[in-house]
């Protein structure tokens, strides 16, 4: 299923770091930055959620909730956290339901190998429960700024 700006974003309820189920639906009437990564505590994954956590305070601002989800556990979550000082939401999605419905678990290749793995995007979902905006292939260093300055063009009516 290809995820379509304008379209509504897939419905989840999946465990955060803590353990407490969050749903889609918990954050109606907000701004939704779902990202998906493929790992805790590799290089990329630190870089994309450590500037996700120094701006998370501007997305708050301006009503939005950064949720960031892997296949990860929610103990891996947990260490990730604490090991990278991190203050953003992490879901765990072990079962890989949501990440297939958002269709991020793909065929990657890495040093002449393919695999199956989760491919770097992100979904702004806006208020109202649609997708407002994508990113695929997703470079880190970066991404949490370019995600910013969309929403707010959004926001503004741009």
């Amino acid at each position: 299923m290809t995820i379509k700006i304008g379209n509504k974003a897939p419905a989840f309820s999946v465990p955060n770091q803590e353990d407490r189920k969050v749903n889609l639906k918990d954050f109606s009437g907000r701004w939704v930055v779902l990202y998906f990564y493929p790992k805790d505590n590799t290089s990329g994954c630190s870089i994309e959620a450590q500037e996700f956590t120094a701006l998370s305070k501007k997305f708050e601002a301006n009503g939005a909730v950064i949720l960031g989800i892997s296949a990860d556990s929610v103990t891996t979550h947990q260490n990730f956290i604490e090991k990278k000082g991190l203050g953003i939401t992490l879901l765990s999605d072990p079962a890989k339901k949501t990440i297939e419905k958002y269709d991020v678990w793909k065929k990657k290749k890495m040093a002449g190998r393919e695999y199956m793995g989760i491919v770097r995007t992100t979904y702004l979902i806006d208020s109202r429960g649609r997708v407002a905006e994508t990113w695929d292939k997703v470079k880190s260093k970066g991404h949490a700024a370019e995600v910013l300055n969309r929403l707010l063009e959004l926001r503004a009516g741009k």
